[in-house]
C-alpha cells in the first residue's frame, strides 16, 4: 500500500500516539509477529541464543499460501511469548512491534484508524507523529525483508 499523495492521506498533519503498555496488541487475539533476519538476530543476542536456537524455541512457520514467513509463537491465551506483565524484549522488539499503529491496514482510512483506537488508548493521546515519521515507518516496513523458511 503506497501511500504517496500527502493532499489525501487522512494523517497528513500527523496523529498522536503514545503506547500505554495496555497489551492490546500484544495480547488476547491470535496474529502474527513477522520477523526479518535483523529481527531474528536480536532477539537471539538478547536471550543468548543462536539464531536458529531462538527459532526453534520461540518460532513458527505460518503457511500464507504462496509463501511461509516466520512468526514469534504465542501462549494458549493468545498472547505474544514474550508477554509477562509487559514486554519482556522491549529494547530488542520486532520493527512490526515498534512500528505499531502505524501500519498500512490501520493507516488505509479514517475509519481504519478510528476502529482500531477503540482498542488502543494510546491512540489519539499523546506524543504527536509528524506525518514524515509515519511515513518513514511505513518505509521501514516496506524494504523490510521477511523470513521466508520452508516447511
Amino acid at each position: 500500500m503506497h501511500f504517496n499523495n500527502e493532499e489525501k492521506i487522512f494523517w497528513n498533519k500527523g496523529l498522536k500516539f503514545s503506547c500505554t503498555s495496555c497489551g492490546h496488541c500484544c495480547r488476547h487475539e491470535p496474529g502474527y509477529v513477522f520477523l526479518s533476519q535483523s529481527d531474528l538476530s536480536k532477539l537471539a543476542k538478547n536471550a543468548g541464543m543462536t539464531d536458529q536456537e531462538f527459532s526453534k524455541k520461540y518460532c513458527r512457520i505460518v503457511d500464507l499460501g504462496i509463501t511461509t514467513r516466520l512468526s514469534l509463537t504465542e501462549t494458549a491465551e493468545n498472547d505474544c511469548i514474550f508477554w509477562e506483565d509487559g514486554c519482556t524484549v522491549y529494547k530488542v522488539r520486532p520493527l512490526q512491534c515498534r512500528t505499531y499503529p502505524f501500519w498500512p491496514a490501520i493507516l488505509s482510512s479514517e475509519e481504519d484508524w478510528e476502529r482500531e483506537s477503540r482498542e488502543c488508548p494510546g491512540m489519539n493521546h499523546g506524543k504527536k507523529h509528524s506525518a514524515r515519521e509515519i511515513s518513514a515507518a511505513l518505509k521501514k516496513r516496506e524494504r523490510e525483508v521477511l523470513l521466508s523458511p520452508s516447511r
